[in-house]
């Protein structure tokens, strides 16, 4: 397997993803209202703005089928003047929220406001998206291969990843680089949970502890074809009185129980071909402490990569110019507990890899129709994390497959 991880990454940096092709074209392109006002090319005080993505899953494994209103957005934004912006966005999350329902979500995604200190830099400040990975600032459903987002930008880097703070942002006079630090919000590791790495240790904006905070940048680099990305994370998780941390045995103060998030990325594009590597690694030295506190089973350590490669079918059509056909293939490796505290359980079922493969058509900028299959390999299950099974639970297999349909949109 290894090999196949190293061919695959040789073929990646030597050949062709629609994903790099959308990245790089969106540092010209306005795809949407929120970008006109963004980048200060409307002459609208006030903007109405989008997006929203449906799929259909069959799993095979399961037998079993849904079919979801995966999210809706709604953006609206305004400019009080040249220097001074609002940026907003509603989502809501599986079509609507019902009591104490779980899998539905309405919530803020973006809500700050932006301070433009001249052509080449601005301050944002409130609840925004800060620049790690890829997906998290790209994450409109045409802006990605796939009906479903990259596994590893969902497990280990949470997309799409907000919280309150402020981010100063700028490119450099002379050269194709563009550079973010921010300083938000920590995590809170109490909230962290077995088998979804540290998703829910996100504030998200309601009711973040500020006695510890994080402090997150980023390094964006073109030449020609590519571009190139480091990003990182290094915060507290422990928000916590010093009391109320002492009687839990954890270190507290602005980096109390710290994590370290590093992420990077390279992508290519040129004549419909595209590629895309990208690998994250998180360290939380502290989770011996972690797990003796709050007991929930959570890795010293997670990591993912992974690689795409995609070719427009229609790159060369007269006929149909300015409609795309990306026939794509994506492989993802991940673990969620390769080092797991003394204390924990071990889950080779957090072991994973992915192989994706599919189409995606947008007959315009705006509008995407996907269809794609994912194999899924794991490790094996461990009978000590399986406590009341349900008389129905059919036994755990390591390969599943399963296929998706999916339509998405922005404006």
């Amino acid at each position: 397997m290894r090999k196949c991880i190293f061919l695959l990454c040789c073929v990646t940096a030597i050949t062709a993803t629609t994903e790099a092709q959308v990245r790089t074209a969106a540092q010209q392109l306005i795809l949407t209202n929120e970008d006109s006002l963004n980048t200060g090319t409307t002459k609208a005080k006030t903007v109405v703005s989008g997006y929203g993505s449906a799929f259909y899953q069959r799993n095979f494994n399961e037998q079993f089928s849904t079919v979801t209103l995966e999210r809706a957005v709604l953006f609206v934004g305004h400019q009080f003047n040249s220097k001074i912006s609002v940026f907003t966005e509603l989502e809501l999350e599986n079509a609507k929220v019902e009591g104490n329902e779980g899998g539905a979500e309405l919530a803020m995604e973006q809500a700050y406001l932006k301070f433009n200190l001249n052509s080449r830099q601005y301050i944002v400040a409130g609840l925004f998206i800060p620049r790690i990975g890829i997906l998290n600032e790209n994450h409109l459903p045409v802006n990605f291969n796939g009906t479903e987002r990259p596994i590893v930008e969902q497990m280990i880097i949470p997309a799409t990843w907000r919280e309150l703070g402020v981010g100063f942002y700028g490119r450099s006079r002379n050269l194709p680089l563009n550079y973010t630090i921010a300083l938000v919000n920590g995590l809170n590791s109490g909230a962290f949970t077995h088998g979804s790495g540290i998703r829910d240790g996100r504030f998200e904006g309601k009711n973040a502890t500020a006695n510890n905070l994080a402090i997150t940048a980023a390094l964006q680099y073109y030449a020609g074809n590519f571009s190139f990305q480091v990003s990182g994370y290094a915060g507290g998780t422990n928000g916590l009185s010093k009391r109320a941390s002492d009687s839990l045995g954890l270190n507290s103060g602005v980096f109390g129980l710290p994590i370290y998030l590093g992420e990077a990325n390279v992508q290519w594009s040129n004549k419909g071909f595209s590629a895309k590597l990208l690998g994250a690694y998180i360290s939380l030295p502290d989770g011996d402490a972690v797990n003796k506190a709050y007991a929930n089973n959570i890795s010293k350590n997670m990591y993912g990569a992974y690689a795409e490669l995609a070719y427009n079918l229609l790159e060369n059509s007269k006929k149909l110019k300015g409609q795309q056909l990306n026939i794509f293939g994506r492989y993802e490796m991940l673990d969620l507990n390769p080092s797991i505290p003394a204390d924990a359980i071990y889950d080779g079922t957090l072991k994973q890899q992915h192989i994706i493969a599919g189409l995606s058509y947008l007959p315009i900028r705006n509008v995407v129709i996907k269809a794609d299959v994912r194999l899924l390999h794991t490790g094996p299950e461990n009978p000590a994390l399986v406590i009341n099974p349900s008389p129905v639970r059919i036994p755990y297999k390591q390969n599943n497959q399963f296929l998706n349909i999916g339509i998405g949109y922005s404006f």
